[in-house]
C-alpha cells in the first residue's frame, strides 16, 4: 500500500538496492545474460520489476529496499564554492530538516564522509588532485559505504564521461548548469504537492 507508485523499470543502481549487492555486480548478471534488461535509446541498462523478482526468486532470495526516501545528511563535493552553496541553498529552501557538508575536493570528500556520514553526495567530475571518478570508486569500494546515493554532475557531460561516472557506481549524471528540479529528484527530495503515495 505504500507503494502506491512503484516504479516499474528500475537502474541498476535501483536493483543493487533492492538485491543488497554492488551496481557492477548487477551489470555483470545483465552482460552475461542472467538478469533480462533492456536498453534505454541512450545505451543505459533498465530492468523490468518483474524480472528482478523472478531472478532473486531463482536465486532463492526475496528482494528487500533499503531505507529509501529522504535522505538526512547530503555531502556536497565540488571545487567551486558558489557551485557548493547554490546547492546547498537549494536542498535547504526545499526541506530544512535536511543537514548539508560541503567538501571542496575528493581529499575532504573521503574525509568528511567518514565523519558526517552522509546518506546521498552530490559530486563534481571535474576536480585536481582526486577527481570524482576516483571518489566515486573508492566509495563504491567500501561495502559499509556502498548504501551512499551518489548523483555526479558536470560541465563536461559527454556520453564517455556520463558512462564512465555510472560504470564506477554513480546513481545519476546530471549536466551543468543544473536543472534544480532534477537535482532535487534525484537526491530523494521530491516536491509532494499531491496528496497521492
Amino acid at each position: 500500500m505504500k507503494k502506491s507508485r512503484q516504479k516499474t523499470h528500475l537502474t541498476p543502481n535501483e536493483v543493487a538496492e533492492l538485491l543488497m549487492v554492488n551496481p557492477v555486480t548487477v551489470r555483470q548478471w545483465a552482460a552475461r545474460g542472467l538478469l533480462r534488461s533492456l536498453t534505454t535509446p541512450g545505451g543505459h541498462r533498465r530492468f523490468l520489476l518483474s524480472d528482478v523478482e523472478e531472478f532473486a526468486r531463482s536465486r532463492g532470495a526475496t528482494p528487500v529496499a533499503r531505507k529509501s526516501g529522504r535522505p538526512d545528511r547530503i555531502l556536497i563535493v565540488d571545487d567551486d564554492p558558489n557551485v557548493s552553496r547554490l546547492i546547498a541553498g537549494l536542498i535547504q529552501e526545499r526541506d530544512a530538516r535536511v543537514e548539508t557538508e560541503i567538501a571542496n575536493d575528493g581529499f575532504e570528500a573521503g574525509v568528511k564522509v567518514e565523519s558526517f556520514r552522509p546518506h546521498a553526495l552530490v559530486l563534481d567530475l571535474m576536480m585536481p588532485g582526486m577527481d570524482g571518478f576516483e571518489v566515486c570508486r573508492r566509495l563504491r569500494a567500501r561495502p559499509t559505504l556502498n548504501h551512499i546515493r551518489i548523483v555526479a554532475v558536470t560541465g563536461f557531460p559527454s556520453p564517455e564521461n556520463v558512462d564512465r561516472i555510472l560504470a564506477a557506481g554513480a546513481d545519476a549524471c546530471l549536466p551543468k548548469p543544473l536543472d534544480s528540479e532534477r537535482l532535487l529528484l534525484e537526491l530523494g527530495l521530491t516536491a509532494q504537492k499531491d496528496g497521492t503515495g
